[in-house]
Parts: structure tokens; sequence; C-alpha cells
């Protein structure tokens, strides 16, 4: 099976480096297309592939094709690839907002499969959530979803309106820990304790709860009720952040992510 991604940033190089580290293929069948000669020597230097300059020399082999540029390039990238295209190849995108069916028809593709992956990918933790166009057999799908399983989990969804879905809790999602375990160090300096200090608190203590809670049955909820005690610190946290209204402003803000990732579709 050769791969060809096509965009050499930092996650078409993370599934190279993926597939490679995970034996689902080999240096020799490996291709990235990269149009800036700097960026293409450097990723030369990494021997992970083939690199490729242009569409022509390298397009034509390849059985799968994955799509990782911005998607305002997409224009473009789609006018470059189109006179080489054969019907039997399958195309993966990764594009934001980039339809199924706007890839089909620019392309003259039948095969395509559309991924919404997000950063943990580059450290094997990723979520990946894909859909695909009718085309694609049961065999590829089971395919695809095994190279995209090389950066973490994937999670097949019938309805492509859920890859926006998607965007909008797993892709945008690790900003929103990042966002509040940063107020949490910085609570954490103002009682006392230095940065170095309040990194190890609240990373380890992020690090902690997510394992035990894939480790059981407890909801959420349940977790928290076992935490508080009557009276107590976590009760008076948990109040503070009801009262005003934290829980209601996480849902808005997913769902302020959910609308842009539904007009960049439009657009």
């Amino acid at each position: 099976m050769k791969i060809l991604i096509i965009g050499g940033g930092n996650m078409g190089l993370t599934y190279a480096q993926s597939f490679l580290r995970s034996h689902i293929t080999s240096k020799e069948d490996m291709m990235i297309l990269e149009k800036s000669p700097e960026k293409a020597l450097q990723i030369a230097k990494k021997d992970i592939g083939t690199v490729y300059g242009d569409a022509k020399d390298c397009l034509g082999t390849a059985d799968i094709i994955i799509l990782a540029v911005k998607p305002q390039d997409s224009a473009a990238l789609f006018a470059s690839l189109a006179p080489f295209i054969d019907p039997q190849q399958v195309f993966l995108s990764i594009m934001a907002g980039v339809k199924t069916e706007t890839i089909a028809q620019s392309l003259n593709a039948t095969k395509v499969i559309r991924a919404m992956p997000n950063l943990p990918a580059q450290i094997g933790m990723g979520m990946t959530v894909f859909t695909s166009s009718e085309a694609v057999t049961r065999i590829e799908l089971v395919m695809v979803q095994n190279l995209l399983s090389t950066t973490g989990k994937a999670i097949y969804v019938e309805q492509e309106s859920a890859i926006d879905a998607a965007t909008a809790i797993s892709g945008s999602g690790p900003a929103y820990v990042w966002y509040f375990m940063d107020a949490m160090m910085e609570a954490a300096r103002k009682m006392g304790f230095n940065v170095s200090e309040a990194e190890l608190l609240v990373s380890q203590t992020f690090r902690g709860a997510i394992e035990l809670y894939n480790k059981s049955d407890f909801s959420c909820e349940e977790w928290i009720q076992k935490v508080s005690s009557k009276g107590g610190t976590t009760e008076a946290a948990m109040r503070s952040y009801r009262a005003n209204a934290v829980h209601e402003d996480i849902i808005a803000g997913a769902e302020a992510a959910l609308q842009r990732a539904e007009e960049l579709g439009k657009s």
C-alpha cells in the first residue's frame, strides 16, 4: 500500500512518523508532497519516505492520498491534483471545514474520507472522527481506520455533520482543557506556589483524574460527589462554579466552536 501525504506540516509529518513507527507501512511506500523547497529539504533529512515537489511525479502511484494542507489552500491544491487523479484512489482529508462533496467534485474523485484529528495525535494520544463517501468500501474504511488509529483513537460516523461537532469537541477540546489548567495554575501561584510547583500540582491532578475516570464506570458527576464532603472545600468550589454558570459557559464555548465550524464549511 503506497501512501502519499500532501503537506509536510505538523499533522502530515505526525502521520508519516506514526505509520512507520506502527509498521503499518515502510519508508519505501511512503511519499510526501511538499511545495516548499526549503521544507522539502528538511523533511528529506528525516528519512521517513520519498519527498516530492510536484504532484505529477508521485500522485499516480499512490493508493491512499492524505490531504494535510490548510483549508484556505484547498482550491489551488485541487487544481494542481485534478489532472493526475485515478478514480480508484482513496482520498483522506484532514482539512477543517472542507466538505466531502467539495473534495469529490473538485478532484472528480469518488472515494473520499474526511477526518478530524486533534493535536495530541502528535504523541499517539489523539482523537479522530471520520466519515466517508458511499463509494469507499468496507475494506478501505478498515484500512484507513487502522492508519488513523496509529495516532490514538478513531471512530467512524455516518453523518458528515458529526465532523463539525467533533471539531468543536475533540478538535478544539485540548484548548479548553489547557484554558482550565491555566486558570488553576494561576490560582495556585496566587496561593503561594512557584511556577514549577503550580504546573506539577495541576498537570498531575488532571492526569490522575483522567486515569481514575477511564478505569471506572462512574460518571463525572458521581466522581464529583465522591470528592465532595458536606460543608467541605470541594463543595465550596463547586458552589462557586455553579453560581457563576461555569458549566453553562463551557457548553456555550463548544457551541460557538460548532457554529464557526459550520460557517467555515459553508464558505
